[in-house]
């Protein structure tokens, strides 16, 4: 927590409360279903929540927006930005039932009335949203190809909207799948947070 309060220094008392008592709920719910590497729990605050939260140093949200989480997982990075962003609306969806159950669970104990969690594939979905997030999901291709649907024309943030995903190691060979006419830009998160477990990893952005 130490950490996170250094990179985000602004936040509300109740957000680093909320913030707090998130990696303790996941440390408590990775007993009984495995959402976070067991080897990498006991990181999870500096390897999972602030690396969630890096997307924040990245964009500024208006209030009202529609954040879609595909792939989350066990809510990530969907419940950290949840709790950064009270006035923005978030859909956590994930494939695997009992990790959404997790997800809702967390969401409730955390009093989170702006998140729920789904158990639904983004090629079923209808609703549109102005971003959607990621993290280490599919090939940028893959996920531009699932998500292009979902995305709102009404752009009314900081960058237009489109897909952001969290992702290590070199990407330039990945980012050629994209279709050449996607407008696209490759942020180092240790430029927002340097800290050296952040080093390879990287947020992709691509214009939707």
């Amino acid at each position: 927590m130490d950490t996170i309060k250094k990179y985000f220094p602004k936040l509300t008392q109740k957000q680093y409360d909320q913030l707090e008592q998130l990696g303790l709920l996941y440390k408590e719910w990775n007993q009984k279903i495995n959402v976070v590497s067991r080897k990498d729990i006991d990181n999870i605050y500096t390897h999972h929540i602030l690396h969630s939260m890096v997307i924040a140093k990245a964009m500024k949200l208006m209030p009202g927006a529609k954040i879609l989480d595909l792939g989350t997982g066990g809510g990530l990075p969907g419940i950290p930005l949840a709790i950064m962003f009270p006035d923005t609306d978030f859909t956590l969806v994930d494939g695997t039932r009992k990790k959404i159950t997790v997800v809702n669970a967390i969401i409730e104990e955390l009093g989170l009335v702006n998140a729920k969690g789904y158990q639904q594939r983004a090629e079923e979905m209808k609703e549109k949203f102005d971003f959607v997030v990621c993290r280490a999901v599919a090939s940028i291709d893959k996920l531009y190809q699932w998500t292009s649907h979902l995305i709102s024309t009404k752009h009314l943030h900081s960058v237009p909207n489109g897909l952001i995903t969290l992702k290590g190691g070199d990407v330039e060979k990945e980012m050629k799948l994209l279709p050449k006419f996607v407008f696209h830009e490759i942020w180092s998160v240790s430029d927002y947070i340097p800290e050296p477990q952040f080093e390879e990893k990287v947020m992709i952005y691509a214009q939707v």
